[in-house]
């Protein structure tokens, strides 16, 4: 029960950071590979606070609150932060799938809490369920607070180094590395000061401040993570422009010389960065750019001419598909309609109606459609009726119309031929 109550924030906070990356998740095998060595950071932290504790502790014998915040502020934070560094330098720095600013956050953070998890395992082993239940809300959630300032100054050291910014690369860095191990230093100080005075008015004081410390900077981490995974942008090495970065994720799969087909920006299999085919220019900085914003100042991409090819909800102009629709309406469409109209589709109809469209019906009308009848009349049709008679006309009717045709057409003849 103990133990799982110092798992449970660890794999609580994994899962929240995983989650945020939304643009293109981590491979598992690396997590996991950053959670590990993490864990194993421990050891050599462990032996470096050891042997520094006991340098300070001959240097300043007699003053035990200096002595605390001394080690606090310049042993336990530097060392651990710098542990945690070296294992994240070291796994991901050159990996293939550092291509994200995002990355280098999901990627301190899980080598934070992989430390963080072993300490608090010992933590909760000596100090039983109060200290579980405190550092469950404290000490785990402050190791991945200081993991999200780590990634934040490590993704920019990253980027500064591959656009070529060497001034940049060398100052985030060292904040990459200096700042959470400041930040780690004054939150151990604090509490480990107060405590060691041995007064309850200094400590219940040291102790509120330290809880105004925490809070501060739960909510900065908290800000920067929401932030860092709105305006995650992706790192690519464009063909013939040098380092470049743009900012939406390349949609769709493609395939690389080895034979791979890939969704990523990078190979699977040889690592090789996906092929930028349109390639435009930005009109305010003049850098190479691809898909909708240019790398370097943000700044959107032209807007381009739909050409042939209209897409639905694209907005005018469509060239070479104006209105109106020639030929091949669709259902829907506003008129005129030409030579292929649909069912449902307002006048005018040519040519091929449709049962139940309303007059005129030309030359192929429907069984139960009303007058006027050409040619073709149906069953049950009311008078007129042309030329060809149905069952149920009257015989003599037709005889009558028949024989006074005739007796009219030889009449006309003598006429003609007195003439």
């Amino acid at each position: 029960m103990i133990f799982a109550l110092a798992l449970i924030p660890v794999i609580a906070l994994l899962i929240f950071i995983y989650v945020k990356d939304k643009k293109e998740k981590e491979p598992l095998r690396l997590l996991i590979g950053l959670f590990f060595l993490g864990m194993v950071s421990v050891i050599p932290v462990g032996i470096i606070e050891l042997i520094g504790e006991a340098i300070l502790q001959a240097a300043i014998p007699y003053d035990e609150v200096l002595q605390k915040v001394v080690v606090a502020a310049c042993l336990v934070g530097p060392a651990e932060e710098m542990g945690k560094y070296v294992m994240l330098r070291k796994l991901t720095w050159k990996s293939k799938h550092f291509d994200y600013s995002f990355d280098a956050i999901v990627y301190a953070v899980f080598c934070s809490l992989g430390f963080a998890c072993i300490e608090n395992v010992l933590y909760v082993n000596e100090g039983g369920l109060a200290t579980a239940i405190l550092r469950m809300f404290t000490a785990v959630p402050g190791h991945a607070c200081f993991g999200v300032f780590m990634g934040a100054f490590y993704s920019k050291a990253k980027y500064a180094d591959l656009t070529g910014n060497r001034a940049d690369y060398k100052k985030y860095k060292r904040l990459a590395l200096w700042l959470p191990a400041l930040v780690h230093g004054i939150y151990d100080a604090i509490l480990m000061g107060g405590l060691a005075t041995g007064q309850l008015l200094t400590a219940g004081l040291s102790l509120l401040l330290w809880l105004v410390f925490v809070i501060a900077m739960f909510i900065a981490a908290v800000i920067v993570v929401v932030r860092s995974s709105k305006n995650d942008f992706c790192f690519i090495v464009m063909p013939q422009a040098g380092p470049i970065v743009y900012r939406p994720s390349v949609a769709g799969n493609w395939m690389c010389t080895c034979g791979r087909e890939n969704q990523l920006n990078f190979c699977c299999t040889c690592g090789k960065p996906r092929p930028m085919v349109e390639v435009w220019t930005c009109t305010q900085c003049g850098a190479p750019s691809t898909l909708k914003f240019c790398g370097r100042c943000g700044a959107p991409a032209p807007v381009q001419p739909y050409v042939n090819v209209p897409q639905p909800g694209m907005a005018q102009p469509y060239v070479n598909v104006p209105q109106p629709y020639g030929n091949m309406p669709q259902q829907g469409m506003a008129q005129p309609y030409v030579n292929r109209p649909q069912q449902g589709m307002p006048q005018p109809y040519v040519n091929v109606p449709q049962q139940g469209m309303p007059q005129p019906y030309g030359n192929v009308p429907q069984q139960n459609m009303q007058q006027p009848y050409m040619g073709a009349p149906q069953q049950n049709m009311q008078p007129p009726y042309g030329n060809i008679p149905q069952p149920g006309m009257q015989p003599q009717n037709m005889t009558q119309q028949f024989l006074q045709q005739q007796n009219g057409g030889q009449n006309g003849g003598n006429s003609s031929g007195g003439v």
